[in-house]
C-alpha cells in the first residue's frame, strides 16, 4: 500500500503485526522456521480479510535468547523487544490505528508482547476508544488430534511433529531427516508454576516433542485449522463496538 492509501483508512481498521523469530530449529528444520510458518499463516488469512484488515510485514526478529546456544539463532533481549513492540504500536496510533494486535508464531516472544500491550495500555490510559490485543496463532484453543486421531502431540513444541509437518505441507526441501529423532517429552517443570528456562536445559539436540510423527497431510491439516481459528478472531476484533469488554 502507498501511503496515502493508508492515510484514507478507517481508523477502526484493525491493523496486525505478526511477530516471528529466526532461531534454531532441532537438526531437520531451517532456523527460519517460524517466520515460514507465520507468513504462510498471514498469507492465508490476508486473502480472507484483505478488505476488512490490514496486515504489516512480518517481523522476523524475535526474543529467542534462550535459543543463543545452538547456531543460527538471532535475537533481541527481552526488554529491547518489549520496547520495540511499544514504538510499533506508538506508531499506528500516531496514524490513527484504533485497533492494534500482534499475531505471534514463536513462543518466546509470547510474554513480551503481553507486556508490551499491557504497557502501552497504561501509556494512553486517557483514551477509551483503542484496543491492544496479542494472540499466539496455537493459542486459540484449536485441537487437531480431533479432526486426525494420528496426531500424537496435544500441544506445540519446538521443531516438533507440528511444526515439522507444516513445513513439510509447505516446502518439504526444507526439511532434513526426521523419521528417526528421537522423542523430547516437554515434561513437568514445576506446573502450574512457571520455570525459567533455556532451551539446552529440556533438549540436547534442539527439539521438543515427535518430529519423527510428522507428515505433510497432517500440516495441511495444521495450517487450515490454524488459519480458520485466526480468520474467526480477527472477526471479533473487526466486530468490536469500540467500548465494550468483552469482544
Amino acid at each position: 500500500m502507498q501511503a496515502p492509501a493508508i492515510a484514507a483508512l478507517a481508523p477502526d481498521t484493525p491493523i496486525v503485526f505478526p511477530l516471528a523469530a529466526i532461531e534454531q530449529h532441532g537438526q531437520h528444520l531451517p532456523v527460519w522456521t517460524d517466520t515460514l510458518l507465520t507468513q504462510a499463516l498471514i498469507d492465508r488469512v490476508s486473502l480472507r480479510m484483505h478488505d476488512r484488515v490490514v496486515f504489516a510485514p512480518v517481523m522476523w526478529m524475535g526474543n529467542s535468547h534462550h535459543h543463543l546456544d545452538f547456531n543460527g539463532t538471532l535475537s533481541a533481549s527481552p526488554r529491547v523487544y518489549l520496547d520495540l513492540l511499544c514504538s510499533l504500536m506508538d506508531n499506528a496510533i500516531e496514524q490513527g490505528f484504533r485497533r492494534i494486535v500482534f499475531i505471534n508464531g514463536h513462543g518466546g516472544n509470547d510474554v513480551p508482547a503481553k507486556q508490551a500491550t499491557f504497557e502501552i495500555r497504561q501509556k494512553y490510559s486517557h483514551r477509551d476508544d483503542l484496543l491492544f490485543l496479542m494472540t499466539t496463532y496455537w493459542g486459540l484453543d484449536v485441537e487437531p488430534w480431533t479432526r486426525d486421531p494420528s496426531i500424537v502431540q496435544r500441544e506445540m513444541g519446538h521443531a516438533c511433529e507440528w511444526e515439522t509437518s507444516m513445513v513439510l505441507a509447505l516446502q518439504p526441501e526444507l526439511v532434513g531427516p526426521y523419521a528417526s529423532l528421537e522423542t523430547i517429552e516437554p515434561g513437568n517443570p514445576f506446573r502450574p508454576g512457571s520455570r525459567a528456562w533455556k532451551t539446552k536445559d529440556r533438549t540436547v539436540p534442539g527439539h521438543i516433542g515427535v518430529p519423527s510423527a510428522a507428515s505433510a497431510k497432517k500440516g495441511e491439516l495444521l495450517l487450515d485449522l490454524f488459519s480458520d481459528a485466526l480468520v474467526h478472531w480477527l472477526d471479533r476484533v473487526v466486530a468490536w463496538d469500540g467500548h465494550s469488554w468483552e469482544g
